[in-house]
This record gives C-alpha cells, sequence and structure tokens, in this order.
C-alpha cells in the first residue's frame, strides 16, 4: 500500500519514527530544509525509509562545528570521532607536520586544520570516492589529499619527518561487519568499515609503519573499540611506540595514542 506523500511536519516526523529514525524530528527538519519542491521532498523522504544515510541524502554531515560534504559510498564521520581530534590536538607540539590517513571526507583533516595550525597537512586514503570528496573539501585550505594504501602514496622524502598521525582505520571485525546498521553495511565502502578477522588487520599495519614515518617524538592517534585496546596496545609497543588510551565515556569513543621516543 503506497503512503499518501505529505509536507505537514507531524506527519513526516511520524513517519520516518516508525521506519527507525531515533532523531525523527532533527531529522524531518533538515529534510524539509533541503528540498525545494514537494517532489524532491518526497524522493528523499522514500529513500531515508529505505535506509540511505541522512548525510548522504543531504550531502553533508555535521562535525566538529563544521559542514562536511559526503557523497554517496563516502563513509559518514561521527560524532565520536571528535575524541581522536581532541586528543591529537592535545598531543601534538606547535606547527607539527601531520598526515590524517584512511581520511574518508577529510573530516578529520579539516577538523585539524582548524584546531592547530601546521607547517604541513596531508590526507590520504585507498578508495577513489573516498579521495574525490576529500580533495572537495579540502581544496580551499591546499591541503594534497592522496589516494593509496596507508604510508605507500606519501613523497618518500616525509619519512621520519611526521609529528602526528592520525588514522580512522577500518576497525569492525570481518564477521560483525554484516550486524552494522544498514545505512552503514549497504552504503558506505566497505574498505572503510571491515577490519580484518579481529578488526586490528589495518590498524596494525598503520602502527608498523607509524614507526618509520614518524619523527623522533612524533605522535600516532588512532579510534579503536573499547574492547580492542589491549591488543592494540601491545601491536604499538611491537612497533616502538609508547602507547596510551584515551576513553569518553558520553561519547562511546575509544581513542589510542603511540609516541615515538625521542
Amino acid at each position: 500500500m503506497t503512503v499518501p506523500f505529505t509536507t505537514d511536519r507531524p506527519a513526516l516526523v511520524d513517519r520516518l519514527r516508525a521506519a527507525g529514525c531515533v532523531y525523527a524530528e532533527d531529522e524531518a527538519d533538515l529534510l524539509l530544509q533541503a528540498a525545494d519542491s514537494p517532489t524532491l521532498l518526497a524522493d528523499l523522504v522514500a529513500r531515508r525509509i529505505a535506509g540511505e544515510p541522512l548525510e548522504h541524502l543531504l550531502g553533508w554531515a555535521e562535525f566538529c562545528g563544521l559542514r562536511v560534504a559526503v557523497d554517496p559510498g563516502v563513509f559518514v564521520p561521527r560524532g565520536r570521532t571528535a575524541l581522536l581530534v581532541a586528543t591529537a590536538a592535545a598531543v601534538t607540539g606547535p606547527a607539527p607536520a601531520v598526515v590524517d590517513l584512511c581520511c574518508g571526507s577529510g573530516a578529520t583533516t579539516l577538523a585539524l586544520a582548524r584546531r592547530l595550525a601546521p607547517r604541513w597537512l596531508a590526507a590520504a586514503d585507498i578508495d577513489p570516492a573516498a579521495v574525490a570528496c576529500a580533495r572537495r573539501n579540502l581544496s580551499a585550505l591546499g591541503v594534497p589529499v592522496f589516494q593509496g594504501d596507508l604510508f605507500a602514496p606519501l613523497p618518500e622524502t616525509w619519512r621520519g619527518r611526521l609529528d602526528l598521525v592520525v588514522a580512522n582505520a577500518p576497525y569492525v571485525p570481518t564477521a560483525a561487519v554484516e550486524l552494522l546498521p544498514p545505512e552503514a553495511r549497504l552504503h558506505e565502502a566497505p574498505v572503510a568499515l571491515d577490519g580484518g578477522p579481529d578488526g586490528l588487520a589495518v590498524l596494525r599495519r598503520v602502527a608498523a609503519g607509524a614507526g618509520r614515518w614518524l619523527a623522533p617524538g612524533g605522535h600516532l592517534v588512532v579510534e579503536a573499540a573499547v574492547t580492542q585496546v589491549d591488543s592494540l596496545c601491545a601491536a604499538f609497543a611491537d612497533a616502538g611506540l609508547a602507547p596510551d588510551v584515551r576513553h569518553d565515556e558520553e561519547m562511546e569513543a575509544t581513542a589510542v595514542v603511540g609516541r615515538r621516543a625521542a
């Protein structure tokens, strides 16, 4: 049975809530603002009810007080990653050389550009769609975005000179990917979600590479699940990085810091 479409806000809220949208009232307001015609609004609401991420429909996500463009298929920045940003800003020194790996839309890079005064800043991702999106977000800042696997596309002259490396790498165990909400599982790139058998396959490689790319006294900051902390700290230690853990219960966020010896 086809439900008649309406621009009536309370009716939209009811439809979104019935579809499982937790923040139905906020979503209704955003969809109403985004649509310039009843036809477009009907399409957006139908797609949202079908499970498409709100951010992909709007074309942007809010992150750390910034509006970040997010293209279809690109990983949507999560609010909990604000802990990674805050931790990275707290541990690094003045005018750092910074690289954001697994940058996705470039949201973390944008937030760090605003909080720090980096002498140079770059981002990288293996997913072509993410790279294109990040380049659009970062073009006004003149920040280069490299396409490739972790450190591989970076200029070799940067090896051993980075003060800060951040990475919101995939850390969902492969078997748990199918348990993710459909809006993530069906609409975001698998390479941005699947972290291998225990979720740490990519993060171990990040740690191993960081030991070679960080300057003495430099820091690696990554996001992980709280249940992964012990294994990840061991991987950091194996890579020659002194580990430290930051956790925010309110955001349900965990960041792990590794420091290369001075």
